[in-house]
């Protein structure tokens, strides 16, 4: 059997709902440590909702350091009748594998281990040092998960050159796109008081839904900024609107308005606050609002390892990669505070958290090909 595929079978059949790792990664440790890897497990959290983390490496005769890095975790089945065959039993149907966690993202970190071990095959004293960094705390809160091992790996000293994240970020077919950045994401809680009441004697209340409307829709339509050539425009959108006391006859005394930026390089969390702020006192509201920074905006522009990547893309399947910045929030973000150049990469996303998630089985060899390809060129530009 193909070598890639067994792992991404073995990996798929461990239920590892996030926080759980379920074992994949003592599963990798012990295809890394016999190639050199000191394979050290960093847990955190507490202890009903306990994360584990696996932070390999492996030294070569170089300075710089190229990092995989993935997460074993994957979100809830849903309701398993409805899945086709078993989540967390591998199943082959029509060319494609089946399973929870096959393209999110246990496709990606089977491929890019086998790649590991196929390129120190080939190159066992390779002038970069190779390291990976796995955890199982990517799809919940990701407080315990890789932004702790960052945090620790800063305070060493550990320096790291390029990371490619095994995030499934093809559209169409392997390849068409990979991420060089991700938006911030700022979430904000706003609280607007007025004064409760009977809903027949206004002049006796004061509505805070009718006072804050005005501002809402001010908030709406303002452009935050234009973008740039690698982020669309920063967006605002309100997600929840609370108030009322479930009575048809009260006027309420608050209303709570849940909203989110998502933020290009061209704003800063800092000033979109300010920004939120100054319309707010404008409309006279008597308001308080928290604030909740899910993530910095980061960019790679193309050098280095966005050459090295689409160079290897082209090779191996012949298709010319897009760049992204699109989508949600990822690790990179936690990463690309100690990691210049951070890109995401791995398979086809149409199928990530739904009922009957697959890979393409014959998208598997490939993904791992380009992965180790990338690891051949970068070795050469660091010899070179």
């Amino acid at each position: 059997m193909n070598s890639t595929v067994h792992l991404v079978e073995q990996l798929i059949a461990r239920r590892s709902v996030t926080p759980e790792d379920a074992g994949c990664q003592d599963l990798l440790a012990t295809q890394l440590a016999p190639l050199g890897f000191e394979c050290e497990t960093i847990a955190s959290g507490p202890a009903d909702f306990r994360v584990t983390n696996l932070w390999a490496r492996r030294p070569g005769r170089g300075a710089r350091t190229l990092v995989f890095a993935g997460h074993t975790d994957v979100v809830p089945t849903g309701p398993i009748e409805q899945w086709s065959s078993p989540p967390f039993v591998p199943a082959h149907r029509d060319g494609k594998l089946y399973g929870r966690g096959a393209a999110d993202m246990k496709t990606s970190i089977a491929a890019f281990t086998v790649a590991v071990q196929e390129f120190l095959a080939a190159t066992p004293d390779p002038a970069i040092s190779l390291a990976l960094l796995i955890t199982s705390d990517e799809e919940g809160p990701s407080v315990d998960g890789t932004v702790v091992v960052c945090e620790a790996l800063r305070e060493r000293g550990e320096r790291l050159d390029w990371c490619i994240v095994g995030e499934p970020t093809s559209v169409e077919r392997l390849g068409d796109m990979i991420k060089n950045g991700r938006r911030g994401s700022l979430t904000g809680k706003l609280s607007v008081k007025g004064v409760q009441g009977h809903i027949a004697y206004p002049q006796l209340a004061r509505n805070p839904i009718h006072q804050a409307m005005p501002a809402l829709a001010e908030l709406a339509a303002t452009t935050w900024d234009h973008g740039n050539d690698f982020f669309p425009a920063t967006s605002f959108q309100v997600s929840n609107i609370h108030a009322g006391t479930g009575a048809g006859n009260v006027i309420p005394g608050e209303v709570v308005v849940d909203f989110n930026f998502r933020f290009s390089t061209e704003s800063t969390a800092e000033g979109l606050q300010q920004r939120v702020a100054e319309v707010l006192d404008r409309h006279g509201l008597e308001w308080t609002v928290a604030w909740t920074l899910g993530g910095q905006p980061f960019l790679t522009r193309p050098g280095e390892l966005v050459d090295a990547v689409r160079g290897a893309i082209l090779a191996e399947t012949g298709v010319e990669t897009t760049l992204s910045t699109t989508g949600g929030t990822s690790d990179g973000r936690f990463i690309s505070r100690i990691c210049p150049q951070v890109i995401e990469f791995g398979p086809v996303n149409a199928s990530i958290h739904k009922i009957d998630e697959h890979v393409v089985v014959a998208d598997i060899e490939p993904l791992k090909n380009i992965y180790r390809r990338t690891l051949e060129r970068l070795d050469a530009l660091e010899r070179a």
